[in-house]
């Protein structure tokens, strides 16, 4: 095939919260595809506007992803170039991006990355945990059956490990990290890059105990010491 006659897929990192952490590349970028595919276009909207970006935007998530990333796929074909954001970091972490760029490569698309933040790296970098190996788990199964058992998976992962969860689950999550791998040391982080970032450093039970005084909001990752010798 020949690919000249493609468009590209730009898979660009967006902020994850601070709208100022955004690379002078993804700016341009965004400004100069035909179409911005997004997570939550009202979500996106609000940082396109903030840089004056009028490049139109289409859904692209989790409950149209089947029908829609093929949509994508041949509007690419047909030459336009087409970015992909998610609702916050770096697409394909965590979100449905994936998908799309797998099509891409299926359709020999070219794909380029336009590097910018993700929250599960400046999370591990504050933590005070080892970086030279790590795992990133992101959301554990919501069924507590599957979620204990991969943490009984874990319980001997030498590697810092590294989850994503919800302001709901955090006590549940982290009394069975307690239970199950100990009380080892953590690292919650809270609201990253936001006006009330919070991070909170130690062991288990004192990070438990901590959050316990009061109401869970935000967004959170947790970073948590692997097993040692």
């Amino acid at each position: 095939m020949n690919q000249a006659k493609f468009g590209i897929l730009y898979v660009v990192s967006t902020p994850i919260g601070n709208l100022s952490d955004i690379t002078l590349r993804a700016i341009e970028t965004l400004k100069q595809v035909d179409l911005i595919a997004a997570e939550d276009t009202r979500h996106s909207g609000i940082l396109l506007k903030n840089y004056s970006i009028t490049t139109p935007l289409t859904s692209y998530h989790d409950f149209n992803k089947q029908k829609k990333g093929p949509e994508l796929i041949q509007q690419i074909l047909s030459g336009r170039s087409v970015a992909l954001v998610s609702d916050a970091g770096t697409p394909g972490i965590s979100d449905p991006g994936y998908l799309l760029i797998k099509l891409a490569i299926e359709n020999q698309i070219q794909i380029v990355p336009i590097p910018g933040p993700a929250a599960f790296i400046s999370a591990l970098v504050v933590s005070g945990l080892p970086t030279d190996k790590f795992s990133f788990e992101g959301f554990l199964p919501n069924k507590p059956q599957k979620r204990r058992r991969r943490l009984e998976e874990l319980a001997q992962e030498k590697r810092t490990l590294i989850f994503y969860e919800s302001p709901y689950r955090l006590l549940k999550f982290l009394e069975e990290v307690r239970q199950i791998l100990g009380d080892r040391r953590i690292c919650v982080a809270r609201e990253l890059t936001k006006k009330f970032e919070e991070i909170k450093r130690g062991a288990v039970s004192e990070v438990l105990g901590y959050f316990q005084q009061g109401k869970v909001k935000g967004e959170l990752i947790i970073v948590v010491e692997g097993k040692k010798d």
